[in-house]
């Protein structure tokens, strides 16, 4: 196995005897593993250190000075993430028992080992190493695109309070606009440019005889009277209009425009003076 997307595997060998190091070395010839001895728990510490990172530490039990337990404790502290396996001679129960909880080792091997055993454990305790590490930074980019949805939602939600504001505050000055031209003693009737019925006034109301909310979104031709058709024909031809008739005994002057708004949208707005308000 040669690591994890073409990434270099060093595998770390600590035993007090130098025929068991180099038949580590020996049993590994033909993997693509970088093989890096030491003599000590100590000196072992050292070549970590100075090769990190390593992917495999594999330790003889009994050694002088620092024993294998203490050695893996001192790994795990250090490089929590560097696989461990034990090597021993001995068959100390209690002592196997320390190491594994104590230094959390991945697997313990007795001496004389397999070498095929020891060959496949190695092999699943690098691709333990990789996994965990592939796993942690999916893990990493998860919280990292979880932050930036989070981030993007707060985003939103000041959008759509502004959005919401806004539209609030346009709807008010409709409201308000609506009401000021309830007051106006002439008629105003506003279409866009399919020629429906998009605001009207209470003064249309009497002038046309109809209900003002009745009117809204319907075609000009269908919702007013006949009357008031071809002035609606008139504006819609073009720029302006202004023009009379009489209603109902009364005359009425009427002017048309024509309106564009920054949309590019366009409509007209019909504005009918009755002879009394003149």
């Amino acid at each position: 196995m040669d690591g994890f997307m073409g990434t270099e595997v060093k595998i770390v060998c600590v035993d007090d005897e130098k025929n068991v190091l180099r038949a580590l070395k020996r049993l590994f010839l033909d993997d693509e593993y970088e093989i890096i001895t030491a003599e000590s728990g100590e000196e072992g510490l050292e070549v970590i250190a100075a090769n990190a990172p390593v992917q495999v530490v594999i330790s003889d039990y009994r050694m002088p000075v620092m024993n294998g337990v203490d050695f893996l404790k001192e790994v795990y502290k250090r490089w929590p993430d560097t696989i461990r396996i034990v090597l021993s001679g001995y068959a100390d129960t209690a002592a196997v028992v320390a190491a594994i909880n104590e230094g959390k080792i991945y697997k313990f091997i007795p001496k004389p080992w397999n070498d095929d055993e020891l060959k496949i454990t190695l092999s699943k305790a690098i691709e333990a190493f990789f996994l965990k590490q592939h796993n942690e930074e999916l893990t990493s980019q998860l919280r990292e695109s979880n932050d930036e949805l989070k981030a993007l939602n707060e985003n939103l939600e000041e959008m759509v309070r502004n959005r919401t504001e806004e539209l609030q505050f346009r709807n008010n000055v409709l409201v308000r606009s609506q009401a000021i031209l309830d007051l106006l003693p002439v008629g105003v009737l506003g279409l866009d440019k399919d020629a429906c019925i998009m605001q009207s006034n209470k003064m249309m109301g009497v002038i046309s005889g109809l209900d003002c909310g009745m009117m809204l979104a319907n075609k000009a031709e269908l919702a007013l009277p006949g009357e008031f058709h071809g002035l609606v024909r008139a504006v819609f031809s073009g720029e302006t209009v202004t023009d009379t008739f009489t209603l109902e005994g009364q005359k009425i002057l009427v002017k048309g425009v024509t309106l564009n708004n920054e949309f590019g949208q366009s409509g007209k707005i019909l504005v009918f003076i009755p002879e009394s308000a003149e």
